[in-house]
């Protein structure tokens, strides 16, 4: 993948990149600029919200900064999640967590500016590599783990977990972002969870409960959701067929079905088997960080590989590949739209009622899930 070209700070070349890449007024050039930011290419757009990359000089650094209108943002993420973003990535520190750096309000706009991750996105990778081989997918689903494990001992809870928001940095590390769905203060207090009633998310990602409309412990959703991207991982596909809410609610109900091709150990598919299930079966952190899976060196996966089918692992692995690269192919567009989808997975943002949530979900209600800021003019870490 192509990495953005570090953005020179000169003003005139500022003010080319911004009329190039769409800047609407000279007020925001001369906000970012005020901060010591020259804005770069546009990295991504939405229906309310436009990413670009830009040069930091107070971080000596490149960012990624996203612009939201407040004019065309929904009322409920201004009043609602956009300080409830804000208060919770201030306090995050990870390595495998994008790192939020400043927040900056306008009348029109609101500019959340984090770290930059060169990489792309997973989803990028899938889309690219067709699937990935188990030992890379290991070790993301390792920091994916860590990552998550983190936010929940500060009783953060993401609740939008998927492919796309699993950034890649100059090293290929896993990096957890956009936060906002996010709430904190979800930590258990005297072994019980407080549960949620607010169902977002992608439905593709989307676990049973919050499909179903019911309270639900989200720290558990935010598992399961990891056990899909584990599965498009390994397999380079989604496990459930998000096209139709009622198919998608059934089949998330049952058990986990998986594709002959790619061929993925039974060892993997244990784990999935194990986090795609009902909440009261559900494998815990602490659980998957045990599995036997997860704990198994490269090395170790090949050797034994090796022994029990007396061949390469680095042959079996290109058949595999060659095998459903050509299945990919014969797929009618029906199905390809399904793989592709992963790309544009259909968001859930609903607060209302649990009568309500059934038909706006059998709806297939979309909103945009970018990240938004908070009503105040800065904020620092």
């Amino acid at each position: 993948m192509t990495s953005v070209p570090p953005v020179k700070t000169k003003v005139n070349e500022v003010k080319n990149l911004n009329e190039k890449y769409g800047e609407m007024t000279d007020k925001r050039l001369t906000v970012l600029e005020t901060h010591g930011y020259a804005i770069g290419n546009v990295i991504g757009v939405g229906s309310y919200a436009t990413v670009k990359v830009a040069k930091s000089e107070r971080h000596n650094s490149q960012v990624a900064i996203k612009i939201i209108s407040k004019f065309q943002a929904p009322g409920d993420y201004l009043k609602k999640f956009l300080p409830r973003e804000i208060e919770v990535v201030k306090g995050l520190k990870h390595p495998n967590l994008i790192r939020f750096l400043q927040a900056i309000e306008t009348t029109h706009r609101v500019y959340i500016i984090m770290e930059y991750a060169q990489n792309g996105s997973l989803l990028d990778i899938i889309r690219h590599d067709t699937y990935i081989d188990e030992g890379r997918s290991r070790r993301w689903f390792r920091q994916l783990l860590e990552a998550v494990d983190y936010c929940h001992e500060k009783g953060v809870v993401h609740r939008d977990i998927k492919c796309e928001n699993l950034l890649m940095d100059n090293n290929l590390n896993i990096k957890l972002s956009d936060f906002g769905f996010a709430r904190g203060h979800m930590k258990p207090k005297n072994g019980t969870s407080p549960l949620s009633e607010t169902f977002c998310g992608s439905y593709a990602y989307a676990s049973p409960e919050i499909l179903k409309g019911i309270p639900y412990r989200p720290q558990l959703s935010d598992i399961w959701s990891m056990g899909v991207v584990l599965f498009a991982m390994v397999y380079g596909r989604l496990p459930f067929d998000d096209t139709k809410y009622t198919l998608l609610l059934k089949q998330v109900q049952n058990k986990v079905t998986f594709p002959k091709e790619p061929d993925v150990s039974s060892a993997c598919q244990s784990l999935i088997s194990r986090i795609l299930v009902a909440q009261r079966h559900r494998l815990l952190i602490n659980n998957i960080r045990k599995d036997v899976w997860l704990t198994m060196s490269s090395v170790a996966m090949q050797t034994s590989t090796i022994n029990e089918n007396d061949s390469s692992m680095a042959i079996k692995q290109t058949k595999s590949k060659e095998n459903h690269v050509q299945h990919m192919k014969t797929m009618n567009d029906k199905d390809s739209l399904k793989m592709q989808d992963v790309k544009n997975t259909k968001n859930i943002n609903t607060d209302t009622s649990k009568y309500d949530v059934n038909i706006q979900l059998q709806n297939a209600l979309t909103n945009d899930c970018y990240n938004h800021g908070q009503n105040q003019n800065s904020y620092f870490e």
